[in-house]
């Protein structure tokens, strides 16, 4: 048993001990995919910002609709801007993933899951589960049905009264369900981004990390976790023991 164990870790340790160097990847991907995702959104709130102030208070609801519609504008906006360039990328994606809770919860939650209605039973990630009884699971399953239904009734109807090959020419039609689905997946990356932060080498965290620590080694004797460089504190967060 010894013998088998020391062969799977000494391929384990040789194999994914050399992708640590390469670990600053994923974060780096994860900020670069949500940046424009939270830009867009703070974008088009400020600039429509009296419509968000109305839908805040009158569509859902909110107590100090003015207030909250300028908060959710700048934190994404902000926050966007942050993931963009590396910066306080811990401490943006707290009131991000605020955010994101907050919308799936009173703006997507009713919806169910999807953001897009599946058409294809078969192809539904619902499939496994309504598979093994879970009631909302065989719920979506007919209800992809009813939309694969309507589907092909406004497929006929553009067939038969427009020009379906152009309508169609830019992509096929969907029925978009609103579900949480983007709202939760944005929410996990920013969870996985509040553990790992901005990642090394492509971040202004790192940098000024990098910076910060050095002038408190220079500046006369501090203590040890004081001084830890953000490559320890990155490799603890990832799991990464060891030495170089």
């Amino acid at each position: 048993m010894n013998a088998i164990l020391r062969s799977y870790y000494w391929l384990h340790d040789g194999l994914f001990g050399r992708l640590r160097h390469l670990a600053f990847l994923a974060p780096l991907l994860m900020r670069l995919y949500l940046a424009p995702v939270m830009l867009a959104a703070g974008l088009y709130k400020a600039y429509h910002i009296d419509e968000i102030i109305s839908w805040f208070g009158q569509g859902l609801g909110f107590p100090e609709p003015v207030l909250m519609a300028y908060l959710a504008a700048y934190t994404e906006l902000v926050g966007g801007f942050c993931l963009l360039f590396g910066l306080a990328v811990r401490w943006v994606s707290l009131p991000l993933m605020i955010t994101m809770l907050v919308a799936a919860v009173t703006v997507h939650w009713q919806h169910g899951w999807f953001t897009v209605a599946p058409s294809e039973p078969m192809r539904s990630v619902a499939k496994p589960l309504a598979d093994i009884g879970i009631p909302a699971a065989r719920d979506s399953l007919e209800n992809s049905l009813d939309v694969a239904r309507r589907l092909q009734r406004a497929e006929a109807l553009m067939s038969e009264h427009g020009n379906g090959d152009w309508l169609t020419e830019k992509g096929s039609f969907a029925v978009i369900n609103n579900g949480i689905e983007q709202a939760a997946t944005y929410f996990i990356m920013l969870l996985a981004l509040l553990f790992t932060g901005a990642g090394r080498w492509l971040s202004l965290d790192d940098y000024l990390d990098r910076q910060a620590r050095a002038a408190l080694v220079s500046s006369g004797p501090v203590s040890a976790p004081a001084v830890r460089s953000s490559e320890s504190a990155d490799s603890d967060a990832a799991g990464l023991t060891g030495d170089e």
